[in-house]
């Protein structure tokens, strides 16, 4: 039986949104609001490596399409466009079949900015983050180097299946090799925030809370594959940092260098532009959307840091609640979704780096400066999902 277009372009879409990294329960919600709006009765289940569709007919037909799909990763170029094309639909713009011919253009277009600009990225986002963590410039130095380490591994990671699938453990153990073995010879290396900022691309931070948001929304199945998900991505890299800690052990003594913080304070502000301006090429973020996304970043991070003195629970929550804000009122102004201004917002308070230092600390030798750690971790998360409530993320049929 030959299905209707007005279906295809359903199964498109649902396989588009998951693709580019959208969380389930809003790509569940914003397929539903797509049916209703054109008068397609049906029931969509999203989950990390399957779909299954259901579109009910007058005379009592269903059509049942499921779907196997390997887990999304996050393409905010690609999700702006995929939301353009379906607000054409909705305005009848375009038809169906149109709207799904587009949709596959989508995914066979070269999507980024290029070598050059991507591994600049990887590079100002390892110097800026090490910048944050109040190490030294030279630590802030080596970083910015072992980011195009990085960047070089993540492209012959793509050439080679055997490298794709140890990345995680391969990029960490590299660079940890590199940091230990220059920390012998220079004694300015704070060596685990070094090795954490060469490779904060891959720390799941934002994948955790992306996990938990979805199981706060009831989304139970999808929230707790992707949350395993992540951890497993976070105990492959730390596995990496043990493993070169082991091997340095066997040859050197390694022990950690009293670093003196020798970077004026307000040069975190610029720090922290940069970074969320370097992590955007990661995610494909169209030129366009640019600005309000380092806005978003900026924003929520300045909140957060204005309100250390209420605690850290306090002030997570109130900048999530800002970058919730500014992806709204961005969102209305460039009609791209809210999900590409709230993620720059939300990663800068994600807690991913905080768990990786309280485990590789205690290996390096550092671990009573991070006793309450894991406290920080969970208040972390209680605000982050806190603003989310609160805000009303978890209600808007939008995108």
């Amino acid at each position: 039986m030959q299905i209707p277009q007005k279906y295809k372009f359903i199964v498109k879409l649902g396989n588009a949104l998951h693709t580019y990294g959208v969380p389930s329960y809003k790509s569940q919600m914003y397929l539903n609001e797509i049916a209703e709006k054109k008068g397609i009765k049906g029931s969509f289940m999203d989950t990390p490596t399957w779909i299954n569709y259901v579109f009910y007919e007058e005379d009592d037909h269903t059509y049942n399409y499921v779907e196997c799909v390997p887990p999304g990763e996050l393409n905010l170029g690609a999700l702006s466009r995929i939301v353009e094309i379906t607000n054409n639909v909705l305005s009848n713009k375009i038809g169906f079949s149109e709207a799904k011919r587009e949709i596959e253009n989508i995914k066979t277009a070269r999507l980024g900015y290029g070598s050059l600009i991507e591994m600049f990225s990887f590079m100002t986002s390892a110097g800026a983050f090490c910048v944050i963590l109040d190490t030294s410039w030279f630590s802030s130095i080596l970083a910015f180097l072992l980011g195009a380490v990085v960047y070089s591994i993540t492209l012959l990671a793509q050439k080679s299946s055997y490298v794709r699938s140890t990345l995680e453990s391969l990029v960490a153990f590299s660079v940890t090799i590199i940091t230990g073995l220059l920390a012998l010879q220079y004694e300015q290396i704070n060596v685990s925030m070094t090795i954490l900022a060469s490779i904060i691309v891959f720390i799941p931070g934002l994948s955790i809370t992306t996990a938990l948001e979805e199981i706060t929304s009831r989304s139970l199945v999808s929230g707790t594959a992707k949350l395993f998900d992540a951890l497993v991505s976070l105990f492959k890299q730390f596995f990496g940092v043990v493993l070169g800690l082991a091997v340095l052990y066997s040859f050197i003594d390694l022990k950690p260098n009293v670093v003196v913080n020798d970077v004026p304070k307000w040069v975190d502000y610029i720090a922290i532009i940069l970074l969320t301006s370097s992590i955007l090429p990661v995610f494909k973020v169209r030129p366009r959307d640019l600005i309000f996304c380092v806005i978003s970043g900026f924003s929520s991070y300045l909140a957060t840091t204005l309100l250390d003195f209420a605690g850290i629970l306090i002030s997570i929550f109130i900048g999530t609640i800002v970058a919730v804000a500014c992806s709204k009122i961005f969102s209305k102004i460039t009609k791209s979704p809210e999900l590409v201004y709230l993620v720059p917002g939300i990663i800068m308070l994600v807690p991913g780096s905080k768990a990786f230092i309280g485990l590789s600390s205690v290996f390096i030798g550092a671990g009573s400066s991070h006793s309450n750690m894991g406290e920080q971790i969970l208040y972390i998360f209680m605000g982050i999902i806190g603003g989310l409530i609160f805000s009303g993320s978890f209600i808007d049929r939008g995108k």
